[in-house]
């Protein structure tokens, strides 16, 4: 999945399994003073042993690639490998990346991950309010159309999130998200009269009559229907 999420230009960042055991092919950063040789190691190797508050380095994975025509072939791929030591658990947190060392420090990893659960609510509230759990297409044009929608949406709704919280800073805290997410979507239709008004047009009752009209047509042309048989 990593490799895929490369492959098509996109990034990620994750906790690296107990069972995995990548072996490291280069190391990013240097330590002074006497350190134990990284290169062609196993991480089980050297985790044990480690004395330094970073490792950042390069490891190769080993991988089966998904089965095509009955037939499965194995495969390798290189990610950058991240390890914090965390002074509450008295261990190491190693995550796996593609992000690289120039973009974001090792310690700035860390920080990305443990923002994980934001990235959830923001996706779980996309889902649900603004329309992405659900494409009926597979045209592809139109999934990135709609996907776009969708982001847009979102952007529009944390304006306006921000600006009442600014008006109400004793209360922000009880501004959530998903709460917020749920009222901005029953109300949208009101902020829209309310954008078009401002840009000079007013929908009148044959407008809403030509909405109702053109959006309420089932796009199933020849789908046969139950009524279909009453009728007749």
């Amino acid at each position: 999945m990593f490799t895929r999420i490369k492959e098509h230009g996109g990034f990620f960042v994750s906790r690296v399994k107990d069972n995995a055991d990548p072996v490291i092919i280069q190391t990013y950063m240097m330590c002074r003073g006497r350190s134990i040789d990284l290169v062609d190691k196993h991480l089980s190797d050297i985790i044990s042993k480690l004395k330094r508050k970073v490792l950042d380095v390069e490891v190769e994975v080993s991988f089966r690639r998904r089965a095509y025509n009955g037939k499965q072939k194995g495969d390798t791929e290189r990610f950058r490998l991240v390890a914090v030591y965390n002074k509450e658990e008295r261990q190491y947190h190693c995550y796996l990346t593609n992000i690289s060392s120039e973009i974001l420090s090792a310690e700035e990893i860390a920080t990305l991950y443990a923002a994980r659960w934001h990235v959830e609510l923001i996706f779980k509230e996309l889902k649900s309010r603004y329309g992405i759990d659900i494409l009926p297409t597979r045209n592809p044009e139109i999934v990135e159309a709609l996907l776009w929608v969708g982001i847009l949406t979102l952007l529009v709704s944390r304006k306006v999130y921000w600006l009442v919280c600014e008006h109400n800073l004793e209360r922000a805290v009880r501004y959530t998200h998903l709460r917020w997410a749920t009222i901005f979507a029953e109300k949208a239709h009101r902020l829209l009269d309310s954008v078009l008004a401002y840009t000079g047009l007013y929908l009148d009752m044959m407008d809403h009559f030509r909405v109702y009209e053109s959006q309420a047509l089932d796009p199933n042309v020849n789908r046969q229907r139950l009524s279909d048989v009453w009728r007749a």
